[in-house]
């Protein structure tokens, strides 16, 4: 990689490579070498935000540089940039549905069709892997978390802090069941802030909730994501991503690169 910085005399580094969920590699060596480079590093893969964030945003600052990646979390949505708007505001906890193959698997589901039919219909729109283990187990919602928390609450989280489950539990007759009664099931995201002083810290789960139907979790459908976040100076203030295409994360890509080319 550092061969190759050199030989192209790249000023920016774009890294998508596929997430590694146990120490965000070969990605966090990727950003480094540019970095170190002297290139501007932009990323969509999020192991690297929940595994070395901080050294990466040091070695940014360091090398006058920028380490951006607001598609790591709704694609192109302006989740971290918004709050770059919002200087002194204190993020107290957030949730929301951050895992659209899990939103297409349940809602299909919801219809009487078996999980692997279900997972093929997400297949199909481009949104799951051949192996969804990651999306199915919630290890890309519990990522998404852990960037959000590492981020914007400046409170470093391991995955394993965080309690995670998954959707293979859920049966077609219990979704269509909870579907009927009102209250879908939805696959949430929460991080809250607890304690204080040297006891302070964020509690996080990703989990199968019942969520009211009518509320704006539960009117979540398809592709769509959701995130509610509750500050001091803004009680709430949420962000509705309605069934994004394909383009949308590379969207994200190439705003990273316009504040990355405007910022000198």
């Amino acid at each position: 990689m550092r061969e190759w910085l050199a030989a192209a005399r790249a000023d920016v580094l774009f890294e998508a490579t596929s997430l590694n969920v146990k120490d965000g590699q070969p990605a966090v060596d990727h950003i480094r070498a540019a970095l170190d480079h002297g290139a501007h590093a932009i990323t969509a893969n999020k192991g690297p935000i929940v595994h070395a964030y901080r050294e990466l945003r040091d070695l940014a600052a360091a090398r006058g540089k920028k380490f951006l990646f607001e598609s790591t979390v709704m694609d192109g949505v302006p989740i971290f940039s918004l709050f770059d708007q919002m200087p002194t505001v204190h993020l107290r906890g957030f949730h929301g549905i951050l895992n659209s193959t899990t939103n297409v698997i349940l809602g299909e589901m919801e219809n009487g069709v078996t999980f692997d039919e279900a997972l093929k219909v997400a297949q199909t729109l481009g949104i799951a892997e051949t192996d969804a283990t990651h999306d199915v187990d919630g290890w890309d919602a519990a990522v998404k978390t852990a960037a959000l928390i590492t981020v914007l609450m400046d409170v470093p989280v391991r995955l394993e802090d965080i309690h995670r489950e998954g959707i293979r539990d859920l049966t077609p007759q219990a979704l269509r069941n909870a579907r009927r009664d009102g209250w879908p099931f939805k696959l949430v995201c929460r991080a809250q802030r607890v304690g204080q002083g040297e006891n302070a810290g964020v509690e996080a789960t990703v989990m199968p909730e019942k969520v009211l139907a009518t509320s704006p979790m539960g009117k979540i459908t398809g592709t769509s994501s959701y995130i509610h976040f509750e500050t001091d100076i803004f009680p709430g203030l949420a962000v509705t991503e309605e069934n994004p295409g394909l383009y949308a994360t590379v969207y994200g890509m190439l705003a990273d690169f316009v504040r990355a080319a405007t910022s000198a």
